[in-house]
């Protein structure tokens, strides 16, 4: 796995291996970054689930201001941190080791892009989408990747479905807070 562009282009980064981990493929991580290009410069960024900490360095790869890492397990914490030591992003990043759904719960409304890419067996979409509009400034997106079939509302509180994606089993939804980016 590399970081597609940006400063840190072509960076490989490492990951964790077993059966617990599923990384956002290349092709799915290409479609995300391509539909949210314009909302990258300058953002505040939050990665859940964040395993190796591709989508988040990629963020910042392009430009993000600053990122915050959630995982509750402590090798992931490690790998993050190893990957942005190895990009240079360590200075403007913050890893957390934590449940994602109480992370969200706490975090305050200050990010403008928030990623999720929770296991698939977890199934907490819903949860997520419950309490994901008070950690989003106005104007933010969500991006939610998760398997195909999962039944998803549209909207939650005060976040709506923006777009929707489908690779294969993989769906990404971004939803969108309402509200114009300050």
């Amino acid at each position: 796995m590399r970081v597609i562009t940006g400063s840190a282009r072509g960076r490989n980064l490492k990951t964790l291996e077993g059966l617990s981990v599923r990384p956002t493929s290349q092709k799915v991580k290409e479609a995300m970054f391509s539909a949210i290009q314009f909302y990258i410069e300058g953002a505040s960024v939050l990665d859940l689930f964040a395993g190796s900490g591709q989508l988040g360095i990629e963020a910042m790869s392009r430009g993000a201001r600053d990122c915050t890492f959630v995982d509750l397990a402590k090798e992931s914490c490690a790998v993050v941190r190893e990957n942005l030591r190895a990009t240079g992003f360590d200075s403007a990043a913050r890893v957390v080791m934590g449940d994602a759904v109480r992370y969200l719960e706490s975090a305050g409304s200050g990010y403008d892009i928030i990623f999720a890419d929770p296991p698939y067996r977890l199934d907490a979409g819903p949860k997520l989408l419950e309490r994901v509009s008070g950690a989003l400034r106005d104007g933010g997106l969500f991006l939610l990747e998760t398997e195909e079939e999962a039944g998803l509302p549209e909207s939650a509180g005060s976040v709506l479905l923006f777009r929707r994606y489908r690779y294969g089993k993989t769906a990404v939804r971004i939803y969108k807070k309402a509200g114009e980016p300050a």
